[in-house]
């Protein structure tokens, strides 16, 4: 095959390399009856035929268009209006990428513009970044400015444990090797208001979500008062529709505000490409990462937009950047925002209030079967726990195989002591019919 580089006396020095005496004995663990040319392969089809093959493969794994979906726990089967699609696949936001210059890049810049500008209107904050990979990396991101704010002489972060545990490990993982004290956590029963007597001098940022992991409410003013108090940020974890509704985190005093942007026009997708949304007060501009677009004037006086406080180095001197972001979730960022413009205030909050009043509706009818135990210590939005009298593991297996519905999150994967009890979520996509279907199914389960 004389499109492969290598030649004979290559193959021997890596093979010996390696130890291997020819390249059929790196095979030698895949069984005969299945290495080429014995595989057993159909003859051809037409593309009619392949694309209906295709479909019905594709038709084989549980998803939210073929299945009632009741889970959530961070990625959220929301409403899409059609017109997000269309716009995304349009070429000249599909195909971009690096709006380094901004003559040729005005639409994809007044875009992520228009994002930023959406993302302070929604968490009550002063400046945006053009978005992170997800939320947790977000909120990693969060952990690095607050330490940058301090140039490192405060290095305690508190975390509430009702923080995503997933995002929690993310921060861990994203620091590891800085000699941070990543403390709060470790005690999964507390609330946010329970870490208050961990604040020292020492602690750089307190992390909180809201609504937080189990879908409860909590008052984060006091909250925020105690931080700074002593003289830390407030980093909140949002959840965006839900601030649809609630008290954006900038108006009880937040620092920073991240979160996971996939409920805002973003499908499910079997866990992404999605985004984190990130935002804060302009004294910390500066230590923001990430890409900022700003609005300005040409030569000509008419409107324009730029990347802007963008140092050469955050793209070209890793050792120098304030970060190792030097992309953003560009398309994803452009889904969220044509979303967030054809919603608007008044259609956030709409879908918003349909998923709190469906939720309780949900929590209620389910707090009726005997066996279950709906857990109501606080205010909640989308999301509540339930307790259940079987394994999670075999009522999500029932609830799937027996009435093709996606069952809750088994929270015992993360809290120890929730072992037996179950996170669901109801969204806007959640009809009463749908939510009587998952209480019959569950009496029927016992």
């Amino acid at each position: 095959m004389s499109y492969i580089p290598h030649t004979n006396a290559d193959r021997k020095a890596m093979l010996a390399a390696i130890g291997a005496k020819s390249v059929e004995e790196l095979f030698h663990d895949i069984p005969a009856s299945v290495r080429f040319p014995g595989l057993d392969l159909p003859g051809p089809l037409s593309e009619p035929e392949t694309l209906r093959e295709l479909q019905d493969l594709a038709e084989a794994n549980g998803h939210a268009d073929n299945s009632l979906c009741f889970l959530g726990a961070g990625a959220y089967n929301h409403f899409i209006p059609s017109v997000v699609n269309h716009t995304i696949l349009r070429g000249e936001f599909l195909t971009a990428y690096t709006p380094y210059q901004p003559e040729v890049s005005q639409g994809t810049l007044q875009v992520i513009y228009e994002y930023q500008s959406m993302i302070c209107a929604l968490t009550g904050m002063e400046v945006a970044n053009a978005s992170h990979y997800d939320g947790a990396t977000s909120l990693a991101e969060a952990v690095i400015l607050a330490l940058n704010h301090f140039k490192l002489k405060r290095r305690k972060v508190l975390m509430c444990p009702r923080v995503h545990p997933q995002y929690r490990a993310v921060v861990r993982t994203y620091t590891q090797g800085m000699g941070l004290n990543i403390t709060g956590d470790d005690e999964s029963d507390l609330l946010a208001k329970d870490l208050l007597p961990l604040l020292d001098a020492d602690t750089a940022l307190f992390v909180v979500q809201y609504p937080n992991f189990f879908g409860g409410i909590e008052n984060l003013k006091p909250i925020a008062d105690a931080v700074h108090a002593a003289g830390a940020l407030l980093c909140v974890v949002a959840n965006p529709v839900a601030l649809g509704l609630l008290t954006p985190p900038g108006a009880f005093g937040a620092d920073i505000v991240v979160g996971e942007g996939q409920p805002l026009g973003v499908p499910l997708s079997y866990g992404g490409p999605y985004l984190g949304f990130f935002a804060t007060k302009k004294d910390y501009v500066r230590k923001m990462a990430g890409r900022l677009v700003g609005e300005t004037t040409d030569a000509n006086g008419k409107k324009g937009y730029v990347l802007t406080l963008a140092t050469r180095e955050q793209h070209i001197r890793r050792d120098k950047a304030t970060s190792n972001i030097c992309t953003n979730q560009g398309l994803m960022a452009v889904a969220a925002t044509v979303y967030m413009s054809v919603m608007g205030k008044q259609g956030l909050r709409r879908a918003a209030e349909v998923c709190y009043h469906r939720a309780h509706y949900a929590a209620s009818r389910i707090a009726e079967i005997d066996g279950y135990t709906v857990l109501r210590d606080q205010p909640f939005f989308h999301e509540f726990v339930v307790q259940c009298p079987r394994p999670i593991s075999d009522i999500n297996a029932d609830l799937f195989n027996e009435h093709g519905i996606i069952g809750g999150y088994d929270l015992g994967q993360d809290y120890a002591h929730l072992d037996g009890h179950m996170l669901l979520c109801v969204t806007e996509l959640n009809t009463p019919d749908d939510i009587e279907e998952l209480v019959e199914a569950l009496e029927h389960l016992g």
